[in-house]
C-alpha cells in the first residue's frame, strides 16, 4: 500500500492551516483529564468516558462525581433522556458496565433495571466486561479494509501482546475490531480510548504502542 501521511496522531480536529497542537485541540483532556465535577452543566454530559484510569470498585456517584451527575440530570427533561450520559459517567469511573452497575444507575435515575440493561447492552460503546487501560478499536470496514486494516489489526495484536478481544497480561491493552469509526476519509482509522488515530499503517503501530506505554509511565495517560 502507498505511504499516506500520518496526519492525525491521536486527536480529532482540523490540524490543517491552523497547525494546532494536541493540547490546543483537546484542551484539559490532553493533560489533566476531564474535571470530576463536569465543569459547566452544558459540558458535563459530553466529557470523554473511555479513560486509562479505571476502578471497578469506584462508588456511583460521590463528591464531585455526584455534582456532575446532578448537572447531567439538569440538562434533560426526563430520566430516560439522561441515561446515556449517566452510563458514560459510570463507565468513566469503573471502566465497564457490569449488570450490578447498570442496576445502580437504574436506581439513581428511578428507571427499571430491565430498561437500563436493554439500553446499555444495545450500544457497543459500552464495555460489558473489563478492558485494558487502553481499548484499541481498529476499524475493519470497507474503506479501512481497502487500506490494509487487517494488517494494522495484526500489528496491534502483535505489539500489544494479546489476542483479539482479550487483554494483555499486564492489563495495558485490549484490541478489538470496530465495524465503523466514521472516519472513512482517513483509513485506516483507530480509536484508542477517546482518541482517534488516522491514516494508520502497520509501520505506525510500534510508535503508537510505545507512545501509550510512555504515557502510562509518565502518568500522563488519560
Amino acid at each position: 500500500m502507498s505511504e499516506a501521511p500520518f496526519r492525525n496522531p491521536g486527536w480529532a480536529g482540523n490540524t490543517g492551516e491552523f497547525d494546532l497542537a494536541e493540547a490546543d485541540v483537546r484542551g484539559v483532556v490532553a493533560s489533566d483529564g476531564p474535571p470530576a465535577d463536569g465543569g459547566h452543566p452544558s459540558v458535563a454530559p459530553s466529557l470523554p468516558y473511555m479513560l486509562a484510569a479505571k476502578d471497578p470498585a469506584a462508588p456511583l456517584f460521590e463528591g464531585p462525581h455526584l455534582e456532575r451527575f446532578e448537572k447531567i440530570k439538569s440538562r434533560y427533561p426526563t430520566a430516560r433522556a439522561a441515561l446515556l450520559p449517566a452510563l458514560n459517567l459510570a463507565q468513566e469511573l469503573r471502566g465497564f458496565l457490569s449488570p450490578e452497575t447498570m442496576d445502580e444507575v437504574a436506581a439513581l435515575l428511578g428507571l427499571s433495571n430491565a430498561y437500563v440493561r436493554g439500553v446499555a447492552t444495545f450500544y457497543t460503546m459500552y464495555n460489558k466486561r473489563p478492558v485494558g487501560r487502553f481499548l484499541v478499536q481498529v476499524c475493519t470496514n470497507i474503506s479501512c479494509n481497502l487500506r490494509g486494516a487487517e494488517d494494522v489489526l495484526a500489528a496491534f495484536l502483535a505489539h500489544a501482546g494479546t489476542e483479539l478481544g482479550e487483554t494483555s497480561e499486564d492489563g495495558t491493552f485490549t484490541v478489538v475490531e470496530a465495524e465503523c469509526l466514521a472516519a472513512c476519509g482517513f483509513p485506516t482509522c483507530v480509536q484508542i480510548n477517546s482518541r482517534y488515530f488516522e491514516d494508520v499503517g502497520p509501520a505506525d503501530v510500534p510508535g503508537i504502542v510505545d507512545r501509550l506505554q510512555g504515557e502510562l509511565q509518565s502518568g500522563a495517560a488519560v
